[in-house]
């Protein structure tokens, strides 16, 4: 196994379950001193040597600027900070989704990385460098989640202008768009409410629509959304900032 995270600090949100606790494992393999933070009790069963585990809920700003403090006081630095908190909440067409509804998706899936994002710059501009990979998806071209991929358009222009402001102070911004991906059942389910017959057929059109826009015609793994990630993470992309890539099996979003 390398070791391309030797001694660096790395901080991972939604860490508890899927592609972050994936993405949250692979950098303890690698040699990271790793921050894993989710609102979910589930992310204390990373419990590791060089691991700080924490709990927050960062749709709320205060919450995002104390994980980022404490990351600091415990490890003295963040070198990497993967911003995975996101994920549809709802799947239906774009008119049948109610105001507040519309608002809790784009709270979910732009905010916690917006905040994370400018919590952190404190800290890595101090340090005169980090790398940033926040976790978008294709769905910015898809059916049936209209805020959700509203807020991942969001995720992709925060990745571009952030990058070029932040280019020429060490401080490198990417994110990846994963496509389907295999997982494991949800432990943590994001909306509590049983599917009516007809969620269940609207969510099936996003399985179809997800199949026929790969060119791959199948859903990606976790360790394949979480290498892409790792590698934008690790200095090998030392000379990559402001992309978002697509990991799609070809779908380009």
């Amino acid at each position: 196994m390398t070791q391309r995270f030797n001694n660096k600090v790395a901080l991972v949100t939604g860490a508890a379950q899927g592609i972050g606790r994936r993405v949250a494992e692979r950098l303890l393999e690698e040699g990271a001193w790793l921050v894993a933070v989710d609102r979910s009790e589930l992310v204390h069963e990373l419990q590791h040597e060089r691991a700080l585990l924490l709990t927050a809920d960062l749709e709320h700003y205060s919450e995002c600027a104390r994980v980022m403090a404490a990351a600091t006081a415990r490890f003295g630095r963040i070198d990497v900070l993967v911003n995975n908190v996101g994920g549809t909440i709802w799947a239906k067409p774009f008119e049948h989704y109610a105001e507040a509804e519309i608002e809790a998706e784009v709270r979910r899936s732009l905010f916690p990385t917006l905040w994370c994002c400018h919590c952190v710059l404190p800290y890595m501009l101090e340090q005169g460098a980090g790398a940033i990979v926040n976790v978008s998806s294709v769905a910015t071209r898809g059916v049936n989640r209209v805020p959700y991929g509203a807020a991942k358009g969001g995720v992709n222009a925060l990745t571009a202008c952030l990058a070029l402001e932040t280019a020429g102070r060490g401080i490198r911004v990417n994110a990846t768009a994963p496509g389907g991906t295999e997982a494991p059942p949800r432990r943590i389910p994001r909306n509590s409410q049983p599917q009516s017959e007809q969620e269940r057929v609207w969510y099936q059109q996003i399985v179809d629509q997800t199949l026929d826009s790969s060119p791959m015609k199948r859903y990606g793994s976790i360790d394949e959304q979480a290498g892409a990630i790792l590698f934008l993470a690790c200095d090998e992309a030392s000379y990559i900032t402001g992309v978002t890539l697509p990991v799609g099996g070809g779908d380009l979003g």
